[in-house]
């Protein structure tokens, strides 16, 4: 105890936060309301943060589910960071639109890898969740018949091949690293000529802030994850820290949303945010905990991170003002 208050280590991941996916997803939306103006349509969250999307939509943004609900416009429409189903630019192009693609290159890769499979002949599984907008931009590059999903070990030991077929797989690019372990390899124990998608599915953000959580998660009292509730790679960080060593793990999308009284007697607190979670937010709850604990932090650093994934060429040459570039670095 310490100026009246008690006293707490704060284990603070790194990497954390937006991955470079994200950070080009939002760089396209402010790029596009700079070049074209208000409003800019964006197809479905474009990233699973509200703190994000509200923010958009203070610039002029406009959130909808489907293309049907744009009114005719030469105003852009933007695909989310998540991907989607071959069907979404053929229907845009039918209804005049002109659209901007921000699918992160790594979720295209995964849609490049599936289609590889398929030119040889293959039966694809999709390992992933369903319903997660990934997923099902995945399965909408395939045709129907050509692809199936498998979401636990329990689905792998049920899954019949079709009859005559090789199999390839692809994994959804957010999953737990050692879930996903599981599942291939009861798949290879079944199937030993399954063949991999040509690079790693899993993309590096996920791995490498796992690989943090898993560092500060032993002996851990408690687990703040900073993130969104419909935010795969963010609920995968809660699992990581439970099954690596934390007493609890919570998912938070901010500091009001702590629940002090978990806390307790807590005297070790990890601390981490899922990739589409901004910096801000991070800060803000470092700023609660010390509010009310004397605070220690330690760094709990795996890796550096340093790549860049460009927008597309109209973009490019669009300036940012400083309040542009610090919303979009979050």
């Amino acid at each position: 105890m310490q100026n009246g208050k008690p006293h707490l280590t704060l284990r603070v991941c790194a990497p954390r936060g937006f991955c470079a996916g994200v950070d080009r997803a939002i760089q396209i939306v402010v790029l596009a309301l700079k070049k074209y103006g208000k409003p800019v349509y964006v197809r479905h969250e474009i990233v699973h943060n509200r703190y994000v999307v509200e923010g958009l939509e203070q610039r002029g943004a406009i959130f909808v589910k489907e293309l049907d609900e744009i009114p005719p416009t030469n105003q852009p429409v933007i695909f989310s960071a998540h991907g989607v189903p071959k069907s979404v630019p053929e229907n845009a192009k039918a209804l005049n639109l002109n659209y901007l693609d921000a699918t992160c290159p790594l979720v295209s890769k995964v849609h490049k890898q599936a289609l590889r499979h398929l030119r040889h002949d293959r039966h694809v599984i999709l390992v992933g969740h369903d319903g997660h907008p990934e997923v099902i931009g995945t399965l909408g590059q395939l045709p129907e018949g050509t692809v199936s999903l498998i979401e636990s070990v329990e689905q792998a030991e049920a899954f019949q091949a079709p009859g005559g077929k090789q199999l390839g797989f692809v994994t959804q690019t957010t999953l737990s690293v050692d879930d996903t372990a599981s599942i291939l390899e009861k798949l290879h124990e079944r199937f030993p000529d399954l063949a991999e998608p040509a690079a790693e599915s899993i993309c590096y953000a996920t791995t490498n802030r796992q690989e943090a959580v898993k560092h500060a998660a032993d002996g851990a009292d408690h687990f703040l994850i900073v993130g969104a509730p419909n935010s795969s790679n963010s609920k995968r960080l809660v699992e990581v820290a439970l099954k690596s060593g934390a007493k609890n793990a919570v998912l938070v999308q901010n500091a009001g949303e702590i629940d002090w009284s978990e806390l307790g007697d807590a005297s070790v607190v990890g601390l981490s945010a899922g990739a589409s979670a901004p910096e801000i937010l991070v800060d803000e709850v470092i700023s609660a905990i010390r509010s009310r604990f004397e605070t220690t932090i330690e760094l709990a650093e795996t890796a550096k991170e340093n790549e860049l994934f460009p927008v597309m060429r109209e973009l490019r040459d669009t300036p940012l003002n400083d309040e542009d570039m610090a919303f979009v670095n979050g």
